[in-house]
């Protein structure tokens, strides 16, 4: 079907021909590049890179073959198993590890799987090095060790409890005030690693945990993109056990949204601007989010007396522009919350700890405070590609139609427009043209995404 390589990392469908699927050849092809790439970085004795991997079906399969790979190469494993992305990359350093892999296509269906690939930060490669690695996969310039120089594999079971411990400790996350709240929570963990980390986070802030799919079996019960249509069952298990809110997050635990005490969503692109508005209130500063990111962000930061920036869309390019604008907070708008003060990396384990103690704090319900931020609207609509459609074509075609509009093209085409944006661009996880559109109200937004549709369909035809 499919293998897509972008700052997103190795990521294709189980089976089919190699090349252009995540067969094993592929696997251990892009994971000896990624090992030989490692090497590079400097001369030492001995190397260590820490792998884990998300639920999903294939994991061990692609996990094994991965870190048996890298074990040709003379590069000692750490092994910490059924983790979660954040946690890899907590872990990393914490091991004083030369890099990370996890085994995860995070928000995608049960078919696909992928290598995320960390450098000695636990951060995610840049797009200089990335295709560095891509460029060492097409060569043979790859030597393995000898019999007497293999890596070794050693297991550690421990860091998500450590991870955990990271979170409990940040100054922000008010423990004592959470646990005097009693909070009553239903996680969805989507049958991945949420289901297990989540819970126990929950657990150590004395919330009470209703579990809804968080047996960790891969077999995901609804398609795992935390979006309002997939979560029916969590809606109707928030009324049911009259919990105070709702959690879910993606396969890898990296992605996060909430449903109110309603069954309501309380808006994905939300959890960044609600975490954001708690620790600007305690630490004021500069924010930054990605393109595709409501404008709340910005009017929350501004309220502050900070300054917010829009990046390009990817994890590894918010990041870049969080360090040089010195900001308190930062991520994306599909759930992702990166905290400094933790590390650089989307973790919903921060997500979730910011927004109790948000809660705690100003002692309302998850409906009332949604109601204390600027209501926008948005609109996430995306065209398959078909072999031949000349993406860029039609984004230059129409970059140059909306030329009188305020255009950003660092990233695809974005067109700001008084009232709403829309923001067009070809997505690094999967063979698609996203467009996200944001207006005052959701016909607005939905009306601005089809209005785009067609004139990108009348463009692809002429």
């Amino acid at each position: 079907m499919t293998l897509i390589k972008s700052i997103s990392g190795i990521r294709g469908t189980i089976g089919g021909k190699v090349g252009e699927n995540l067969t094993p050849i592929d696997a251990v092809k892009f994971a000896s590049a990624y090992g030989v790439w490692l090497k590079q970085q400097r001369d030492k004795e001995h190397y260590k890179v820490v792998v884990g991997r998300d639920a999903r079906i294939s994991g061990q399969m692609i996990q094994n073959l991965v870190m048996n790979t890298l074990v040709g190469l003379g590069i000692h494993i750490v092994d910490i198993g059924l983790s979660t992305t954040p946690t890899v990359e907590v872990a990393v350093p914490l091991e004083h590890a030369d890099g990370g892999i996890i085994l995860t296509a995070s928000h995608n269906t049960k078919q696909w799987n992928a290598l995320k690939l960390l450098n000695a930060k636990g951060e995610f490669i840049d797009n200089f090095e990335g295709a560095k690695i891509l460029e060492i996969a097409e060569s043979d310039d790859m030597i393995f060790s000898d019999v007497d120089n293999l890596g070794k594999i050693t297991k550690n079971k421990a860091y998500i409890d450590l991870h955990i411990i990271e979170v409990l400790d940040l100054d922000l996350v008010t423990v004592n005030a959470i646990e005097e709240a009693r909070f009553k929570v239903v996680v969805d963990g989507v049958n991945s690693t949420g289901g297990i980390a989540i819970p126990l986070l929950l657990e150590r802030l004395g919330v009470d945990v209703v579990k809804l799919y968080c047996e960790p079996n891969g077999h995901f019960p609804h398609n795992p993109e935390p979006l309002k249509e997939h979560l029916g069952d969590l809606s109707e298990a928030v009324k049911k056990h009259n919990a105070d809110f709702g959690i879910v997050v993606d396969p890898d635990v990296d992605r996060l949204a909430f449903m109110d005490e309603n069954g309501e969503m309380f808006g994905e692109e939300y959890t960044l601007v609600a975490c954001a508005d708690y620790v600007l209130s305690k630490t004021p500063g500069n924010t930054v989010s990605n393109m595709s990111s409501t404008r709340a962000l910005r009017d929350v930061t501004e309220k502050y007396g900070g300054f917010y920036e829009a990046s390009a869309v990817g994890e590894v390019n918010v990041v870049k522009l969080m360090k040089k604008n010195k900001v308190v907070i930062g991520g994306e708008g599909n759930g992702g919350i990166i905290y400094p003060e933790a590390h650089y990396g989307r973790d919903a384990l921060v997500g979730v700890a910011l927004f109790l103690s948000l809660l705690a704090d100003r002692k309302m319900s998850v409906s009332q405070l949604r109601k204390t931020y600027p209501n926008y609207f948005m609109g996430k609509k995306k065209i398959e590609l078909t072999p031949g459609l000349d993406v860029d074509r039609i984004l230059k075609t129409i970059e140059n139609s909306y030329n009188i509009e305020q255009l950003t093209t660092i990233d695809g085409v974005k067109i700001d427009f008084t009232e709403s944006w829309v923001h067009l661009r070809k997505s690094n996880t999967e063979p698609i043209i996203r467009i996200y559109t944001e207006a005052k109200s959701q016909k607005e937004a939905d009306a601005l995404a089809d209005k785009f549709i067609a004139e990108i369909g009348e463009i692809a035809n002429s």
